[in-house]
């Protein structure tokens, strides 16, 4: 059966596989040559790290005004391309991704200013409570992902948009992102290992985007 995507359904799909392509570039050129610390980092490394990298804060920020923008118009333009079938069928899965969509632009808008004012704090004390706040923060937003890609991928299958075997890796993926995120005190207790599957997730995820860009681009299967 054929779907028909309309044009801003498309943009939402462009911007998807920008938004991919933003928050990789970002982790590649940016945060990881620069050593950006990893959840569960001892509070002591992460402070030095800020306090020395405070430029790489800096020019990582350039990147997230363009990065939270194209993330809500995909976010649109997944719903633009559902919403009918959603409407007869009495559903609201592309509103519940969309909401996980804008709740994590949210949420990493204020990690992303906790590293901003580590970067600028000179007294280690409050350094160290802010670091705390991030890994909080960070870990936690699991939880907007998860609800992003199981709102997104259920909305996106029952509406024709995306293949089932996407859905799954979605699914999948939010699932690794929920389960990240309810081990945060663990992860900020040190538990390194436990956050690689945040990590996993993450890149998933980003995965994930790239491929439903590419089938809203694309237009109908």
């Amino acid at each position: 059966m054929n779907h028909k995507i309309n044009a801003f359904a498309r943009i939402g799909g462009i911007a998807g596989i920008g938004f991919a392509a933003l928050i990789l570039l970002l982790n590649v050129l940016v945060l990881v040559p620069a050593g950006l610390p990893t959840p569960g980092s001892e509070p002591e490394d992460a402070v030095a790290f800020f306090g020395a990298e405070a430029g790489a804060m800096r020019l990582g920020t350039v990147f997230l005004p363009f990065v939270w923008v194209v993330a809500t118009v995909f976010g649109a333009g997944a719903v633009a391309a559902v919403r009918d079938g959603e409407r007869e069928r009495g559903e609201a899965w592309a509103l519940v991704g969309f909401a996980g969509i804008l709740l994590q632009n949210l949420n990493m808008t204020t990690v992303s200013a906790v590293r901003l004012a580590l970067a600028h704090t000179q007294a280690e004390e409050s350094a160290t409570a802010l670091w705390a706040l991030h890994e909080a923060l960070f870990g936690l937003n699991g939880t907007f992902l998860a609800l992003a890609l199981v709102g997104l991928s259920t909305a996106g299958r029952r509406g024709g948009v995306i293949p089932t075997w996407l859905a799954a890796m979605g699914f999948g993926a939010a699932a690794l992102q929920f389960a990240s995120a309810v081990l945060t005190p663990q992860v900020m207790d040190g538990g390194n290992a436990l956050g690689l599957l945040g990590l996993t997730g993450w890149l998933i995820w980003v995965a994930w985007l790239v491929l439903y860009g590419a089938f809203l681009i694309r237009g109908r299967r």
